[in-house]
């Protein structure tokens, strides 16, 4: 049997677990030695994390954001794309199959949110929900740590912003439109096609486009600022999409729309044009020259203001149309600036009350 292109794995966006860039050694399994079965599924599993320090801190020139929570370390949504993956390897882990199927849970996410709202030398600012790893993955449906975060956020009325590709938003809409009267919230929905048979191999675990789109609808219609996002574009697989992907959100209810480029941070490049390879052969040459034009001649580009950049004709083209498609489906309002003055420390004490 020819080795050489991994198995696709059930449900898995990933198929092969690439080297730890930490580790010295490795250990790589052939596949001929496994069964079929060993070869084609495997199980999630949950870690606890310890962690005393909730909020991660940005210094990237690129990110609109100081701070970011996540509950989550790894995703099980197994985006084959996602620039979190080589965050997976400080924990020990691959950027591969470990990043999805081993995720690491901070059980403690609502607890410690609390004590940082709580010190009088906190400054009431945007926090970016999601700023990594998806804070609606499967297992919150279970474990509601986001939900019990969300608690956290409104009862200090602090200023939250969402990122997800998950419908399961939705479940917190009573306490999002309470937040939504201090004006101290913001949803987006990643939608990176309308199509289910891409989203289904390149996102699989993921929410399908028409449950997105139903999300946006149900969080517009109770009051929820809400946008999509169109990210990442895959150059030459789902770019065409955008203007279409910008109408249909429009029409349920978006209010404004961004969107971002693929990017390869670390072992993604590899993750990335090994399933592309497998799964769509007769593209990938289309898709990887496509990026390569966009990104002057490379796939990878990690440099500070450059990394979320596009540049040449391509990077022109992509704009233009984003940017005309926006303007035509009215997701280019200005909206007010989200608020800071309803904050509360609150310290649990009984005048707290008062």
């Amino acid at each position: 049997m020819d080795t050489t292109i991994p198995l696709q794995r059930r449900g898995r966006g990933a198929s092969e677990n690439p080297a730890n860039r930490f580790d010295r050694l490795s250990v790589e399994i052939d596949p001929g030695e496994l069964e079929e079965d060993e070869r084609r599924s495997i199980e999630t599993k949950f870690f606890r994390d310890a962690t005393r320090n909730i909020l991660s801190e940005n210094d990237s020139p690129d990110i609109p954001f100081r701070f970011g929570l996540n509950p989550y370390r790894g995703c099980e949504h197994g985006c084959i794309y996602c620039y979190a993956r080589p965050t997976h390897e400080y924990l020990g882990f691959s950027a591969g199959l470990d990043f999805e199927t081993k995720i690491v849970v901070k059980h403690d996410a609502p607890k410690l949110l609390s004590a940082v709202f709580q010190k009088p030398s906190w400054k009431p600012q945007m926090i970016a929900l999601s700023g990594n790893t998806d804070c609606y993955q499967p297992i919150e449906r279970k474990l509601k740590i986001t939900r019990g975060c969300l608690e956290i956020f409104l009862k200090h009325r602090n200023p939250v912003g969402i990122i997800t590709k998950n419908a399961l938003v939705t479940r917190d809409i009573d306490i999002l439109q309470e937040m939504a009267t201090f004006n101290i919230v913001r949803v987006m929905l990643s939608v990176t096609s309308l199509r289910d048979e891409i989203t289904g191999k390149m996102e699989p675990r993921t929410s399908r486009p028409a449950a997105r789109l139903k999300a946006i609808e149900k969080l517009s219609l109770a009051g929820i600022p809400v946008g999509v996002n169109v990210a990442p574009i895959i150059p030459g697989l789902t770019d065409e999409e955008i203007p279409e992907i910008l109408k249909a959100a429009a029409e349920h209810g978006a209010l404004s729309a961004g969107y971002t480029v693929v990017r390869f941070p670390g072992a993604v490049e590899q993750l990335f044009t090994a399933w592309l390879k497998r799964t769509f052969p007769d593209r990938a040459d289309k898709v990887l020259n496509r990026i390569r034009a966009l990104r002057g001649g490379r796939l990878v580009e990690n440099r500070f203001y450059k990394r979320m950049q596009t540049e040449g004709e391509w990077g022109d083209v992509l704009r233009q149309v984003f940017r005309a498609a926006r303007a035509k489906y009215g997701l280019d309002q200005k909206r007010l600036p989200i608020s800071t003055r309803h904050f509360r420390h609150l310290s649990g004490g009984q005048m707290d009350l008062f």
